[in-house]
C-alpha cells in the first residue's frame, strides 16, 4: 500500500503520477515498484530541501528500470494520463459493469428461442412488425431514425432510413432506446423508467424487490411484472396501437388479453388457434425449456416474454477502446480522447463539462431522471394545452416537478445510436455536445429554423417546415423548466463554457465508448436471426435497408 501523505511542498502531483505508474503496472511487480515508491515518498518527506520534480524523476527512473520485471511494454505517460488516473481512482471507474452479474450468453437454449421470437413478425397484431422491426442490432440495437414506424410501413422488411408508412411521418412519439447492455441497468426502462424496479438493488436487472409498470401504477409492485426489468419490458410494444399491435387487433381489450392472445396464437390454442399456417413452436419451447409440457401449459407470454428479455440480456458489448484503457492499456485512446475524458469528468469549477454529473457509474448513466430541454418535436404524448407536448417522467409519477425529465441514457456504443435525445431531435454528437454548452441558444434555434427538416428521416416530407407547429413554444416550456431548476440549484446541468476545441475532444472521447463488436455485421451475427433454422412460422422478419440490402 502506498503511502501518498506528503508535505515540505511536495503536492499532489506525486500521488497521482505514482498513482499511474502503479495502474499501468499490472499484477505482476506492482508490489516492488509500490514499496521503492513508498521509500522515495517517505525519503521527500523527510528531506526539506527535495522538491516535486526531483521525486518524479526517481518514480520515472523506478519504473524504467522495472519495466521488464513488471512484463509490460514501456509506455510513455502523459500530463493527461496522470489526471485521467486520479479521476479514475476518485469515481472508481475502472469496475467493469458485467462484474457480479448473472447474465446469460446467446448460445443458452432459451436466449435462442427469445431471438427467434424477437424476431417473429408474429408477435404483431397484424403480423407485419416484429421487436427487431424497431431494434436491430445492425442498426445499433436500435433502429437509427428518430421516431419509429412500427405498424403498416410500406414495406415491413426495410428498417432504418427509407421504412415509411402510408402518411411519410413517425406517429410513434419517442425514440427507440438501443437494447445494448439492457441487462446493465438495475432502475428502470424507457425514457420515463414506467417499468421500474422498486428498489434499485445494484446488480440485479430490477430481479430482487419488485417492478412497477403502467398496469400496477408508479411505485407498486406488477404481480405479473416478470422477472427482471427486460422481461417486463418485453410485454409492452405488443400492446401498443403503433408500435407492434394496431388499432384493430384486440381493440378495446387489456393489456392482459392482448398478451394472452398473442401467447395464443403462437401456442396455436384456444383465440389463437390456427392464425400461423405454420407453426412449429411447441417444439422450440420444449427443446429451450427442457420440457414435455403442451403448448397451453408451456407458451404463456410470461415465458414468450421472459425467453426474449434472455435474447436482450444477452446483449452485452462493452469492450471498447475506453475499457481497454482502464484495464491498463495506455496506448488504447488517443490524446484528444484523454483530454475529452477529462472534459467530461471533471466539473464547471474545474473547467470541464460537467457530464459525469448524470452519465456517471459503470454504464455512464445515474438511472435517474433530468430536465435537460432538448427540442420538443413529433407527435408528443398528448400533454398539457398542446396535444403535442411530451411531460416524460411526470406522465408516470404524476408529480409536477418531474415534467420534461427523462431518463439519462447510457453513453455506452453512443456513437452508433443516433439520433439522440427523447424526439431523436439531434442527429450527430457534435450537436448534442452543443446543446449540454448552451441549451437556449441551441434549442431555441432548433426550433425557430425547423432543423428537425435536417434530419435524416424528415428530409423528403413534403412542407417539412409546417410539421410540429408546437415544436417551439413545447421547447421554451421545458427550457424555462430547466432554468429555473439551474436557479434553485436541482439541476445537475451547470452552466458551462466550451469553445470548439473543447467539443471535438468530447465527441472524440464519446467516440471511444463504442464496442468495435457493434459495428461488424460478422461479430453481431449470433444475435441476428436468418435461415430456416430460426423460423418455426414462415414469419421471419428478414430486414434489409432501402436499397434491399440485408441487414
Amino acid at each position: 500500500m502506498i503511502n501518498l501523505t506528503m508535505g515540505n511542498g511536495v503536492t499532489k502531483k506525486i500521488a497521482l503520477f505514482t498513482l499511474t505508474i502503479v495502474v499501468l503496472s499490472g499484477c505482476g511487480g506492482a508490489d516492488s515498484i509500490s514499496e521503492t515508491i513508498t521509500d522515495v515518498i517517505d525519503s521527500v518527506n523527510e528531506d526539506s530541501s527535495a522538491n516535486e520534480q526531483d521525486a518524479i524523476e526517481v518514480i520515472t527512473d523506478v519504473a524504467d528500470t522495472n519495466a521488464q520485471e513488471i512484463n509490460t511494454e514501456t509506455v510513455t505517460t502523459t500530463p493527461v494520463d496522470i489526471e485521467l488516473a486520479a479521476i479514475i481512482t476518485q469515481f472508481s471507474l475502472a469496475r467493469s459493469p458485467t462484474n457480479n452479474r448473472q447474465l446469460p450468453e446467446i448460445t443458452d437454449p432459451i436466449a435462442q428461442l427469445g431471438k427467434k421470437l424477437f424476431f417473429s413478425k408474429s408477435l404483431g397484431g397484424a403480423m407485419d412488425t416484429a421487436c427487431a422491426s424497431c431494434h436491430h442490432p445492425s442498426l445499433g440495437g436500435a433502429d437509427q431514425l428518430s421516431m419509429p414506424i412500427g405498424v403498416e410501413a410500406i414495406n415491413h422488411e426495410v428498417l432504418g432510413i427509407g421504412r415509411v408508412n402510408a402518411s411519410g411521418l413517425p406517429v410513434v412519439p419517442r425514440n427507440s432506446p438501443t437494447i445494448f447492455n439492457v441487462g446493465l441497468w438495475d432502475s428502470g426502462l424507457f425514457w420515463d423508467s414506467r417499468v421500474e424496479s422498486i428498489n434499485k438493488e445494484p446488480l440485479q436487472n430490477g430481479a430482487a424487490s419488485g417492478i412497477s409498470t403502467p398496469n400496477s401504477g408508479f411505485d407498486v409492485v406488477d404481480e405479473n411484472a416478470g422477472v427482471n426489468l427486460v422481461a417486463s419490458q418485453a410485454k409492452f410494444p405488443v400492446t401498443s396501437n403503433d408500435e407492434m399491435k394496431t388499432s384493430t387487433f384486440e381493440d378495446g381489450s387489456s393489456n392482459q388479453q392482448i398478451l394472452h392472445h398473442l401467447a395464443a396464437r403462437i401456442g396455436d390454442y384456444q383465440e389463437g388457434s390456427a392464425e400461423l399456417s405454420l407453426n412449429l413452436w411447441l417444439a422450440e419451447f420444449q427443446a429451450a425449456f427442457d420440457s414435455d409440457a403442451d403448448s397451453e401449459t408451456l407458451i404463456t407470454f410470461e415465458n414468450i416474454s421472459f425467453a426474449i428479455g434472455e435474447y436482450e440480456r444477452s446483449m452485452i458489448f462493452v469492450n471498447s477502446p475506453w475499457r481497454n484503457y482502464l484495464e491498463g492499456d495506455i496506448g488504447a485512446l488517443s490524446e484528444q480522447q484523454k483530454r475529452g475524458a477529462l472534459l467530461f469528468f471533471k466539473g464547471p469549477q474545474e473547467d470541464g463539462a460537467g457530464c459525469g454529473a448524470c452519465h456517471s457509474g459503470p454504464i455512464l448513466s445515474d438511472g435517474l431522471h433530468h430536465t435537460v430541454g432538448f427540442p420538443q418535436i413529433g407527435t408528443g404524448k398528448g400533454n398539457g394545452e398542446n396535444f403535442d407536448d411530451d411531460f416524460g417522467r411526470e406522465n408516470v409519477t404524476a408529480d409536477e416537478e418531474d415534467r420534461y425529465r427523462f431518463r439519462t441514457p447510457s453513453l455506452l456504443n453512443i456513437a452508433v445510436t443516433a439520433p439522440y435525445g427523447h424526439a431523436g431531435s439531434y442527429g450527430s454528437l457534435e450537436q448534442v455536445v452543443r446543446h449540454y454548452d448552451n441549451p437556449r441558444r441551441e434549442a431555441t434555434n432548433y426550433t425557430e429554423n425547423a432543423d428537425w427538416c435536417e434530419l435524416r428521416q424528415l428530409q423528403d416530407v413534403a412542407d417539412c417546415q409546417g410539421l410540429y407547429i408546437n415544436a417551439q413554444q413545447n421547447t421554451q416550456l421545458a427550457l424555462d423548466k430547466l432554468r429555473r431548476e439551474q436557479q434553485d440549484r436541482t439541476s445537475q446541468l451547470a452552466p458551462v463554457r466550451l469553445n470548439n476545441n473543447n467539443v471535438s475532444e468530447l465527441v472524440a472521447f464519446l467516440n471511444s465508448l463504442t464496442d468495435p463488436c457493434v459495428t461488424s455485421r460478422e461479430c453481431l451475427s449470433p444475435w441476428i436471426a436468418e435461415g430456416n433454422e430460426d423460423n418455426p412460422d414462415d414469419n421471419l422478419l428478414i430486414a434489409t435497408d432501402i436499397n434491399g440490402n440485408a441487414l
